[in-house]
């Protein structure tokens, strides 16, 4: 640090300018190592999954009339849904705040000249229509395509930022093959692990159709090893499917070229008892608000706590998307009767669009840009 003594200044003058400044610049160090710390120490202490739903009118993140592209069974207001409070809850984690959703920054700093593929179930699907409809309405006037293959590979691109948002439905992520009477399902097995490699950002999601039974039940018998039976533990087998996930993750994805996610267990409420003390045989039907407060009456999802261990057990562990707490608190998001318009059976599974699965993308946004 250099000091030029200007003209007329006395010797001891300028001794006490500079014991000032060097003063002041001291403090500015500490100062900024205190901020520093403190910055650090929030990061490290806040969990965005945990947190309570805030009213806030300026939500929803877009309007449903101008996403030309949500399925029917997932745009709850054309269906006839009378209410709309639903749509005016956003994410607020305990210790910090985080990002509105910016579709143009995703585009621009996350996305340009990547692929991004959602691999799961219809929960999946539920996010991956989210997310192009937050992207579309951040640039409405950007050209875009959509395809469908037979395979069930969706295909949602930007040509402008050379940006692809992919959805391929494989509900167990292990093997399914044969047909009835034959269908086997592999638990460890994966042979579409192909295509998956293709990504520079994978989101797997995995649970719903592993409940499915009777009529419902996609598979014939279970293989794992060399043994083979008729049926077993749906939470078991759920197990060993991810265990196998897992070991193909490690085996096959170089962490520092791709990005792997889990997106967590999407809750459903079928049972008021989960979230009501009076108990009952209720559903989500007529639901319309949270619940508020930062805990949900039953407790963790005993899918989620199967994928938090698997994961912890990974070479390179998957990022999880914790977002099964604040799912549970929103028994007021599902289509209900208002999927398809009249359901006998309601649909307490699904989520509307807009809004829950847009907090679970404002959270991988967040993720993403700290990643």
């Amino acid at each position: 640090m250099s000091f030029t003594m200007m003209r007329g200044a006395t010797s001891t003058g300028v001794v006490a300018v500079m014991v000032m400044v060097m003063m002041l610049v001291v403090f500015n160090q500490v100062e900024s190592a205190i901020v520093n710390a403190s910055s650090s120490s929030n990061k490290k202490s806040c969990d965005i999954y945990r947190g309570s739903w805030i009213y806030d009118t300026s939500y929803p993140l877009y309007d449903s009339k101008s996403c030309p592209f949500i399925q029917k069974q997932f745009n709850c207001k054309p269906n006839g849904r009378p209410d709309s409070d639903y749509l005016k809850y956003r994410w607020q984690p305990t210790g910090c705040n985080i990002p509105r959703f910016n579709g143009s920054d995703f585009l621009e700093r996350i996305m340009r000249g990547k692929r991004l593929m959602f691999v799961g179930d219809s929960l999946s699907l539920n996010q991956w229509q989210s997310l192009t409809c937050l992207l579309h309405n951040a640039v409405p006037k950007a050209f875009y395509t959509m395809t469908r293959s037979p395979s069930g590979l969706s295909t949602f691109s930007f040509p402008a930022y050379n940006a692809t948002i992919m959805f391929s439905r494989n509900a167990f992520l292990v093997d399914l093959v044969g047909a009835p009477p034959k269908r086997l399902m592999k638990l460890d097995s994966i042979s579409s692990g192909s295509l998956w490699k293709t990504a520079d950002v994978l989101v797997f999601n995995s649970w719903h159709w592993w409940l499915h039974a009777n009529r419902k039940q996609p598979w014939d018998a279970v293989t794992s090893g060399n043994v083979t039976v008729r049926d077993m533990d749906r939470l078991l087998a759920y197990k060993k499917a991810i265990r196998t996930w897992a070991k193909w993750i490690d085996q096959n994805i170089d962490p520092s070229k791709t990005k792997v996610f889990f997106q967590g267990v999407s809750p459903d409420h079928a049972n008021s008892s989960d979230w009501s003390k009076q108990g009952g045989k209720g559903s989500c039907i007529g639901e319309t608000k949270p619940v508020m407060g930062l805990k949900y009456r039953a407790g963790p999802h005993r899918a989620e706590v199967v994928v938090e261990k698997v994961i912890k057990t990974m070479k390179n562990p998957a990022r999880l998307m914790d977002v099964t707490l604040m799912s549970q608190l929103r028994k007021d998001g599902h289509p209900s009767v208002y999927g398809f318009g009249g359901h006998r059976v309601p649909d307490c599974s699904h989520w509307c669009l807009a809004g829950v699965p847009d907090s679970w993308n404002q959270l991988f946004y967040y993720e993403l840009l700290h990643s």
